[in-house]
């Protein structure tokens, strides 16, 4: 028997037109409530970058799961180490933190029974034990999120 092996992640005209649409849809507050606007600092260019994402909630805290691989955003986020989430209205700032293999498999496990459009993206699959999820961590980076602290400052 051949071992799945995970499709490659490619940008085409379909995706592109999607992700315009899911971003209107979230900048709107109208998409699923579990999409947000990513806008993270370019670590070249300094430029702010906006993709939609899932923001996944799993055992009480929230999660950015790069499920089609190490993408520029993942490059960003680790290079800026905080972004600003957005959904209608609401924005905030939040501070993100790469984590370990072992802290990322039970929420790559968890993203891939709530996300069965990224599911040929992994090897692993839904009701593999979480050692398959940590196998493959390393392809498909995870960040903490938490707020930023908000520094007070004197008002005039």
């Amino acid at each position: 028997m051949i071992d799945p092996v995970a499709k490659t992640f490619r940008q085409h005209f379909v995706r592109r037109v999607g992700n315009i649409v899911i971003s209107r849809a979230v900048s709107l507050g109208i998409a699923p409530s579990y999409y947000v606007l990513l806008t993270i600092r370019g670590r070249r260019s300094g430029a702010e970058r906006t993709i939609p994402i899932r923001l996944m909630s799993h055992d009480d805290q929230e999660w950015l799961v790069a499920p089609y691989g190490v993408r520029d955003w993942v490059h960003n986020a680790r290079a800026a180490g905080s972004a600003v989430l957005r959904r209608g209205r609401r924005s905030r700032q939040v501070v993100l933190t790469e984590v370990s293999a072992a802290v990322a498999a039970p929420v790559l496990a968890a993203y891939v029974r709530k996300e069965p459009v990224t599911r040929p993206f992994f090897d692993a699959r839904v009701g593999d034990p979480v050692s398959a999820f940590e196998a493959e961590a390393d392809r498909h980076p995870v960040f903490s999120v938490t707020n930023a602290q908000v520094s007070g400052g004197s008002e005039a």
